[in-house]
């Protein structure tokens, strides 16, 4: 069984063209099913998906109450996918779903196949220079040697999408989480095409939500299981040397009795003190959310309107 899962945010032009090409490609493949996530669109995305549900059974919908966003689309069609592989991929038609073999050729060696784009069809400066600076810094800081951390175009394995939670913008970084959790990543050079219906939803807020959750997720490899470490290891560095310093200070009044402390040295050893004390009791309270994090998991951060043949 194989599941190709699909999130559109108003993407009413390329809908029907993507479903008539991957309804081509997937032809003698064998049982599937196409899972396309309506992500709380407004134009007549979800109409046009509607009516291709109507007439084919083998294509299923998700409907949101409003837009979350890419990684909730993602993690909403892993949820209710039923394939051993699960193929994810844009609804804009810059990926070719004629690229899908090449990802099930490697699937069977390896838990996730990731898609580069190594002739990239998007503007210059407003795209692809910020794209190269994020996927050096993402392979800097995750240790995951891929090309291209944001093309949709993957492949995965069941067992691993089962074992994901994907929020924000993490989807970008899921063969780092995967590392994370010992999976096995490699990737294949795949074809894109210029967007030609709708606007795209990259932009620079986007890129800045996805800086951020790249550090989340290098905080999350070094620290992830124990978030405490890293908070009490600051608050205790720094509470440390404040205290060494006050010590030096009060021992300088005592044997040169009658001279004033140095009140700059005594502001910053006052100010490590109580920082160590904070960054010692947000480590504990760390390591209280990751605990509630883990009894919790699997609860859901999207809201479904409506489904169609799940």
């Amino acid at each position: 069984m194989l599941s190709i899962v699909v999130p559109a945010y108003n993407e009413e032009k390329n809908i029907i063209p993507l479903y008539e090409q991957l309804k081509d490609i997937l032809h003698g493949f064998g049982p599937y099913e196409i899972i396309f996530v309506d992500d709380g669109s407004y134009d007549n995305t979800f109409k046009i998906l509607k009516n291709i549900a109507s007439k084919d059974r083998k294509v299923k919908v998700i409907r949101f109450k409003r837009n979350f966003g890419q990684s909730a689309a993602l993690n909403a069609g892993f949820r209710n996918s039923k394939g051993e592989i699960i193929i994810t991929m844009d609804a804009d038609l810059q990926n070719h779903p004629s690229d899908i073999p090449k990802l099930l050729d490697k699937i069977h060696r390896f838990d996730i196949v990731c898609g580069w784009r190594k002739n990239r069809q998007d503007p210059l400066f407003s795209k692809k220079m910020p794209s190269l600076i994020s996927n050096w810094l993402a392979r800097k800081l995750t240790g995951v040697d891929i090309h291209d951390f944001g093309c949709t175009l993957r492949a995965y394995k069941k067992d691993v999408v089962d074992d994901l939670d994907v929020y924000g913008e993490l989807h970008r970084y899921i063969p780092a989480i995967a590392k994370i959790n010992k999976y096995s990543v490699t990737e294949v050079s795949v074809k894109h095409s210029a967007r030609r219906y709708g606007k795209t939803k990259y932009g620079m807020k986007r890129l800045f939500k996805g800086m951020s959750d790249l550090l989340t997720v290098a905080f999350l490899e070094r620290f992830g299981k124990r978030p405490g470490h890293f908070f009490n290891s600051l608050g205790l560095t720094s509470f440390g040397i404040g205290s060494l310093i006050l010590f030096i200070l009060v021992l300088h009044t005592l044997i040169n009795w009658g001279i004033s402390i140095d009140r700059p040295l005594l502001y910053i050893s006052i100010i490590l003190i109580i920082g160590g004390i904070q960054f010692t009791t947000l480590g504990l309270m760390s390591e209280m959310i990751t605990r509630l994090r883990y009894e919790m998991e699997g609860r859901k951060f999207y809201k479904i309107k409506e489904t169609i043949n799940l």
